[in-house]
């Protein structure tokens, strides 16, 4: 019993709260709408410009009466409502409805992109040990894979005949100094190089030939064991380099566009945290995985005390560079819609807020970049946008603002069916009947004119265009409006829709 108690007072405050919040806003606005404050102006001293019917607002008619489309009495359009093209809101009510003003402030949309990523070996520092020439492994200084070696550090001797022949020729004319003697020892070393002696070889003590490491590193691969015989083109051992690893990060496609060869990278790993590695994009590879739509990114990281190690996971911060012309930027809170239909509201110079259609960029960090439709400095409403924008619908700014935009499309396409499409109006219905020139509709609302969902008659812009359609047909139709009154041009399956 008691809680029935408790919701019945709360309700009773509710509703008396809303009612003193609406006699308050009428008191304020003047006009008997919170949102469209007129001018203060008694009722019959207002000046009408003309009436017309709220289903068909682009009709106009010089004398009030009933509406020739629908049963009901036109409206009239005073001329304060029309004397701007925005919204005007009393100053004590924009605060009760808690609306803010920010300026679009001009600059450059900071980026801070966060991806994973995978380690792996740096392919530049990869060296393969092998014999271009018949031989035999005598001995591996390097026997277990992943061991960690220095540079000239030995890891295999090789009896090789024909390089033990050519080093031995080489290292007896290297004391000679007579010119025919010279000119032997610059062919015995083109000879070395041509039968493919590794830089740092060396002969050994008993006839073999020792190769040793190239770099500091990691002995990844071993190919043969003591006791082999090794072909021309037999592969000893790979050493890979650890100064460098590489990472390759997965990066979706809609942020490639900033990057490029040399941004900077910090990448994090789980197995060291608190840790934070250094290094550079070197390349964007051209591979789009269908799947994610991402695209792979090379990353060179450096790697001093060798602590990173292929396969390890690796969480990549990036700063892809910033445009080079600054831009208006605005919450992006304040946005209103999205693509091409995106709109923000501003105030203009004569306090009222008006719907401007903009072109919006990237989005970071709770700002959007506004690529045309603004220029910079314009009080942009950040917060209670959104009653602003209903306010606007009501009163058909938003149609000429879409009205706006259909003749800038139709300058840039110069086609007539672009113009034609511009001027339907369409919603979804159920074909009630279909008879004499005329179709029935069970429809939904027509946004675009302010029209609610209702059942009525509309003439057929011709026969053929209910052709093939019976009664109960869900289908999406598309309509005219014009001095006539409302005209169908279209009625699609709602099947047919994808």
């Amino acid at each position: 019993m008691n809680r029935i108690v408790i919701v019945v007072v709360a309700a009773a405050v509710v509703l008396a709260t809303l009612g003193a919040g609406y006699w308050w806003g009428r008191a304020q606005s003047g006009s008997g709408s919170p949102a469209t404050g007129g001018t203060g102006a008694a009722p019959d001293e207002r000046e009408v410009l003309y009436w017309y019917d709220p289903m068909v607002p682009d009709q106009h008619f010089d004398k009030p009466g009933k509406s020739p489309f629908m049963d009901m009495m036109l409206v009239p359009k005073y001329a304060d409502e029309a004397a701007g093209a925005g919204i005007s809101i009393a100053p004590g009510m924009r605060q009760s409805l808690g609306i803010r003003v920010a300026p679009a402030e001009l600059g450059r949309l900071e980026r801070a992109l966060t991806v994973p990523g995978t380690l792996g070996w740096d392919l530049r520092a990869e060296h393969v040990i092998s014999v271009p020439v018949e031989g035999v492994v005598s001995r591996l200084h390097v026997k277990t894979p992943f061991e960690s070696v220095r540079a000239g550090q030995p890891l295999v001797n090789v009896l090789a005949p024909r390089w033990g022949v050519a080093l031995a020729e080489a290292g007896a004319l290297d004391g000679a100094g007579s010119a025919s003697a010279q000119a032997l020892r610059s062919a015995a070393r083109q000879r070395l190089r041509a039968l493919g002696l590794p830089s740092g070889a060396r002969a050994a003590g008993d006839g073999s030939i020792v190769l040793t490491s190239p770099v500091t590193g990691v002995v990844s691969e071993i190919g043969v064991r003591e006791g082999d015989a090794a072909m021309p083109g037999t592969m000893l051992l790979r050493v890979n380099g650890t100064d460098t690893m590489w990472l390759v990060a997965a990066v979706p496609q809609a942020d490639v566009a900033g990057l490029r060869a040399g941004t900077p990278v910090q990448a994090r790993v789980s197995a060291f945290p608190g840790r934070q590695f250094t290094g550079e994009v070197q390349a964007l590879l051209p591979d789009v995985d269908p799947d994610s739509r991402t695209q792979q990114a090379r990353i060179v990281l450096d790697n001093p005390e060798g602590l990173l190690a292929p396969g390890m996971f690796a969480e990549i911060g990036l700063q892809p560079e910033r445009g080079k012309e600054e831009v208006p930027l605005v919450p992006t809170d304040a946005v209103i819609g999205a693509g091409e239909r995106s709109h923000v509201i501003v105030r203009d110079e004569n306090d009222r807020f008006v719907p401007v259609a903009v072109r919006t960029g990237r989005s970071n960090g709770g700002r959007t970049e506004i690529l045309s439709g603004l220029k910079g400095g314009e009080p942009v409403v950040v917060s209670g946008q959104f009653l602003i924008d209903s306010e606007a619908s009501l009163s058909g700014l938003l149609e000429r603002l879409e009205s706006t935009r259909a003749q800038e499309s139709e300058g840039k396409t110069g086609g007539k069916e672009t113009e034609r499409e511009s001027d339907l109006h369409e919603a979804d219905a159920t074909v009630e009947s279909i008879e004499d020139g005329k179709v029935t509709l069970k429809h939904g609302p027509f946004p675009t004119l302010n029209m609610p969902g209702m059942t009525m008659d509309f003439a057929l812009a011709n026969p053929d265009v209910a052709k093939d359609l019976q009664a109960g047909d869900r289908v999406r139709v598309f309509v005219r409006s014009d001095d006539e009154g409302l005209t169908v041009e279209r009625l699609e399956p709602m099947e047919a829709q994808p």
